[in-house]
């Protein structure tokens, strides 16, 4: 009996127990996550049915979801039942809700403290797998200009062109700066290399009369900024 339950299909379910069906009736935060992915794969296959898959595809991310937002296609196919359509679908699923959270930071952010700019970076840089830098540009009043992505790098280390960033802040007329790059460890303690390039970023900075207001290091739920620490 157990092992024929297994085999039916979503679709076979009794029609309130139907994901569609309960998020309907009582809203989607009534789902689990098996049955909130289960919706985006839709049809299973003859050994699981969808929800099964939504829940295997959690137990490949340790059933976390900040691993989850992390992954890739190749990543995602690998799970059983997952195929192009389906993992093309998650990944768009998690790329709305990264840019949602990017849409509620406002078009002109106020950035002037290091808490305001990890905000701001966070939904650009928590779920990279690779070290990123970038450059905040703003007015005199801490109001973005906009931020721009200088370098990629491996996943230990970045490197920085200081006259491209120097650059950018004057043909975009830019007052105040700011510097950010992400430890896709998860550890915000920065390295012997972070402070040397954060000393020749202030050096550059004072030298082109332009504020050089922090450097911010990026993780997951929490950051480092040198101006806190006061070692600006």
């Amino acid at each position: 009996m157990n092992a024929t339950a297994i085999k039916l299909s979503v679709r076979q379910w009794a029609e309130e127990d139907r994901p569609s069906t309960k998020l309907q009736n009582l809203g989607v935060q009534a789902l689990s996550d098996s049955e909130l992915l289960s919706i985006l794969i839709g049809s299973g296959t003859t050994q699981h049915n969808a929800v099964e898959i939504g829940s295997m595809i959690l137990s490949n991310f340790d059933r976390d979801l900040a691993k989850l937002s992390k992954a890739d296609f190749r990543e995602l196919k690998e799970v059983e039942g997952v195929g192009t359509y389906t993992a093309c679908k998650i990944l768009a699923a998690i790329e709305l809700g990264r840019r949602r959270q990017s849409a509620m930071m406002g078009l002109s952010p106020d950035l002037c403290s290091a808490t305001a700019i990890y905000n701001y970076m966070r939904p650009k840089m928590q779920d990279l797998k690779v070290e990123e830098a970038h450059v905040i540009l703003m007015n005199q009043n801490f109001r973005l200009i906009k931020s721009i992505r200088l370098s990629q790098g491996g996943i230990s280390e970045v490197s920085v062109d200081i006259r491209i960033l120097l650059k950018e802040a004057i043909v975009n007329n830019a007052t105040v700066i700011a510097f950010c790059h992400n430890h896709p460890s998860g550890n915000t303690r920065p390295s012997a290399v972070d402070d040397k390039l954060t000393q020749s970023l202030k050096k550059a900075c004072d030298l082109m009369r332009v504020h050089f207001l922090d450097h911010v290091i990026v993780c997951d739920g929490q950051y480092y900024s040198y101006a806190e620490n006061g070692r600006l």
